[in-house]
C-alpha cells in the first residue's frame, strides 16, 4: 500500500514539473489519500498485536 502511494507521489511530481495540472493535483490526492489509509492499517495493526499481548 505503501508503495502505490509513493508511485502516486512521484507520478505527481513528475507531471507537476511537466506542467500538467490536473493529472499531478489528482495523483496527489490518490498518494494522500492512500497513505492515510496506510496509516490507519498500521495503528489498527499495531493496537491489535497489543492488544493480544504478542511480543515482535
Amino acid at each position: 500500500m505503501l508503495s502505490w502511494a509513493l508511485t502516486f507521489l512521484i507520478l505527481a511530481l513528475i507531471a507537476g514539473i511537466l506542467g500538467f495540472g490536473g493529472i499531478a493535483g489528482t495523483a496527489s490526492s490518490i498518494a494522500q489519500i492512500l497513505f492515510f489509509v496506510f496509516l490507519v492499517l498500521l495503528v489498527v495493526s499495531a493496537l491489535a498485536r497489543a492488544l493480544r499481548g504478542k511480543t515482535p
